[in-house]
């Protein structure tokens, strides 16, 4: 039996360890002073109920157990209830224990009775090995010291060895099964306490996931609509500064688009407080607000396939990519490039394809802005593609692909 039980673990008492939670039977301590009362007092009525051996043996080894209660009072119960039990004040307090119940259980066999309050707190208090050693020492010597000092017949010597052996093996495996579900009560509870701070931590982490990724969406919404809108008006501002000497028509033309798009910026603006849709997407379709986007970049617009309302996820991601490839094409394109736009409408995709004929570059050398990042972060949320293609002198072609539901088919 030893051989399946651990000897080298810490004490394990009854009560369970306060970072994990206080158990039931730690909660109801009173319940163990109950069991530890009547177990000393039926042992004191056995003992002083005998009628051998004689009255002053009898009344001497009653004497003994009398200091068992304040013994277990003072020092027993407040050391059970520790988390863990101070080993020294352990081994004193069970050396006291023994030094009064064992003369007293060899002087009277019945005293043995106490074995069974003795016998839980050497397991609530000692490693296993120790705990087995003193539940031998409390089983086994009691009977040894009476046989010799009784010498009573061999038939007595028997069944009391017996009932010794018995409770020894009843303790121990007793001792170890309850030391197993305490185990196991404990472990669950530390991987309750460990689940609950998990979740705490999981709760925290996707609360501040949750306001990076509204802080990265924000930033994007930001950049595609109100920054973008501002930099056309510095441009618009720069070009009617240049016209208003030597074209004036043209500026009031360049004017009259400024306040078309500061009046866009500010509905833009309005959306996005308001988490609404676009100011180009109210109240019209997809292509519409396109064309209105391709004439104030001055872009040739080519939709194809057949049209048809589509979620307001891709409508709005098709749009805010058009954006900024438009505006890209406007600072890099440089301003004699030529732009198009072309929509293409399937049954499972949605492609927008914005491409110019200007300056170029080289997709290995140059590092991507916030502008690109962004454009294929807002793609690959709504489970599409981005790609660029461009080579120095060749223009630039900006493709976004993007999943949409198939037609209803009419019944």
């Amino acid at each position: 039996m030893s051989a399946d039980l651990p000897v080298e673990e810490p004490a394990r008492r009854v009560n369970g360890p306060a970072d994990v939670g206080a158990y039931s039977w730690d909660r109801s301590f009173r319940l163990w002073d109950t069991y530890f009362a009547l177990i000393w007092l039926a042992t004191l009525v056995f003992v002083l109920g005998t009628a051998h051996p004689g009255w002053p043996v009898r009344v001497t080894a009653a004497a003994l157990l009398v200091p068992l209660v304040p013994l277990f009072v003072r020092v027993g119960r407040p050391l059970l209830r520790q988390d863990p039990p101070d080993a020294r004040t352990t081994l004193t307090y069970l050396a006291a224990m023994m030094a009064l119940f064992l003369p007293s259980a060899i002087l009277v066999g019945e005293t043995r009775l106490m074995t069974f309050a003795l016998v839980p707190q050497c397991f609530m208090t000692l490693r296993m090995r120790w705990a087995l050693t003193a539940v031998a020492v409390i089983s086994l010597a009691p009977v040894v010291g009476w046989a010799l000092l009784w010498w009573p017949s061999d038939q007595d010597v028997f069944f009391n060895g017996l009932f010794a052996v018995v409770t020894l093996v009843f303790s121990v495996a007793l001792g170890s099964y309850v030391i197993r579900i305490i185990e196991q009560s404990q472990e669950r509870a530390a991987l309750i306490a460990e689940l609950d701070s998990s979740r705490h931590e999981v709760s925290r982490l996707s609360a501040a996931h949750g306001a990076l990724a509204e802080r990265e969406r924000m930033a994007r919404e930001i950049h595609d609509t109100l920054a973008q809108g501002f930099t056309s008006l510095l441009m618009l501002v720069q070009a009617v500064d240049a016209e208003l000497d030597r074209d004036v028509p043209q500026a009031r033309r360049h004017l009259a688009l400024m306040d078309e798009t500061a009046r866009l910026n500010l509905a833009e603006a309005r959306a996005l407080v308001a988490d609404g849709t676009p100011a180009d997407l109210d109240g019209a379709t997809l292509p519409d607000a396109l064309f209105r986007l391709a004439t104030r970049h001055s872009a040739a617009l080519d939709v194809t396939g057949p049209v048809r309302p589509l979620p307001a996820g891709p409508e709005v991601v098709a749009l805010r990519s058009c954006q900024e490839a438009l505006t890209n094409c406007r600072k890099h394109a440089g301003g004699s490039a030529t732009v198009g736009i072309d929509l293409a409408y399937a049954d499972d995709s949605l492609t927008l394809v914005v491409r110019d004929d200007g300056h170029g570059f080289d997709p290995g050398t140059v590092r991507d802005g916030y502008g690109l990042a962004g454009l294929r972060a807002r793609a690959a949320e709504a489970g599409g593609t981005v790609r660029v293609r461009s080579a120095p002198g060749g223009g630039t072609t900006v493709t976004v692909r993007l999943p949409v539901p198939p037609p209803r088919s009419c019944s």
